[in-house]
């Protein structure tokens, strides 16, 4: 594998972190929603994720990385509140709310984060190494 595809490695990690961190962003920002509705109620979503192996074993040196095979909607039960007097709340009464845990949610943020920096400090130090090859033959 050369150097070069190092680059190409880190940009599939720092994409795939990247809608990690807009997924993570989106439950946030709609955990306080309320809806009358199951159906309507805002559920959380998670991206899933896949190793580029097979592709590597085939001999596409190219395709190696990791890619992003969607997102997918959390299955945990969401919040049902009695709330007769909320403007929201159905015939019965009750409000629902997603089933997002703002917890989790930080804790993937900063994990995201962290993978999309590293990623960057990968290629970063491919390119130093990179221009290190290229100074050797100036001495």
């Amino acid at each position: 594998m050369s150097l070069f595809n190092v680059f190409n490695i880190s940009a599939t990690g720092m994409s795939a972190q990247s809608v990690r961190l807009n997924t993570t962003a989106s439950n946030i920002a709609n955990a306080d929603s309320v809806s009358s509705s199951i159906d309507e109620t805002y559920r959380a979503r998670h991206p899933v994720f896949a190793a580029e192996m097979q592709k590597a074993a085939a001999g596409q040196e190219n395709s190696v990385g990791v890619q992003v095979l969607g997102v997918v909607e959390s299955n945990k039960p969401l919040t049902v509140e009695y709330s007769p007097d909320h403007p929201m709340a159905d015939q019965d009464g009750y409000i629902y709310k997603p089933n997002v845990n703002v917890i989790e949610e930080m804790t993937n943020m900063i994990s995201a984060s962290r993978s999309y920096q590293t990623n960057v400090q990968l290629a970063e130090s491919a390119k130093n190494m990179l221009n290190k090859t290229l100074l050797l033959g100036q001495r």
